[in-house]
């Protein structure tokens, strides 16, 4: 069972990037405010959910939450700043977009560059303790899922539609053979 709060403050936002261990692609990053009382039966860590259930999820985060966001940094700043420092970049402008101050922020993972003025804690594995990172995880993977499949229409010899952008062995035979293209990471090892 995930838990509704950390702080006990009815305008905590959790925050969760996708994409960060891709080839291709931009990294994205979610903000979400729940109400207190938010139920979606199978909100979990969107890695241990089915598409499917990622897309209900999707649905009742977005028609419930008192505020979502999404934002995504671009291969490029990647590449200029580093991954770690581009996800929170994207989790900048996901709180930038909100449209409501957060009282507190909830991220993922063990590090973050702090937000001016708005203090935050850190939960590795917050995505599977946290609905409010739960979430912003759900929303962050399946806008990025979104976006590769759309790019995957353009270059559909990387598979990016099945793969995400992620370094499998048919996206890096691809690599190969046609050369990585304008949405693949320069600064990442491609083969």
């Amino acid at each position: 069972m995930l838990l509704v709060t950390h702080t006990g403050h009815p305008l905590e936002a959790g925050l969760d990037e996708a994409g960060r261990g891709c080839l291709a692609g931009p990294v994205f990053a979610a903000a979400v405010i729940l109400p207190p009382d938010f139920s979606c039966a199978y909100l979990n860590d969107s890695k241990q959910m089915t598409a499917r259930r990622r897309e209900h999820a999707r649905t009742e985060i977005c028609q419930h939450a008192v505020a979502w966001a999404v934002a995504e940094a671009s291969p490029e700043e990647i590449a200029s700043i580093n991954i770690a420092q581009a996800s929170y970049l994207a989790m900048h402008r996901a709180v930038d977009l909100l449209g409501i101050t957060p009282a507190h922020l909830l991220v993922d993972g063990n590090r973050f560059r702090p937000y001016f003025g708005i203090e935050h804690s850190l939960h590795i594995g917050g995505d599977a303790t946290f609905q409010s990172i739960a979430a912003a995880s759900v929303l962050a993977k399946t806008f990025r899922d979104e976006r590769m499949q759309q790019l995957a229409e353009q270059y559909p010899q990387y598979g990016w539609e099945q793969n995400a952008g992620y370094p499998t062995p048919k996206h890096r035979a691809a690599i190969r053979e046609y050369g990585p293209t304008e949405h693949h990471r320069m600064g990442f090892r491609l083969l």
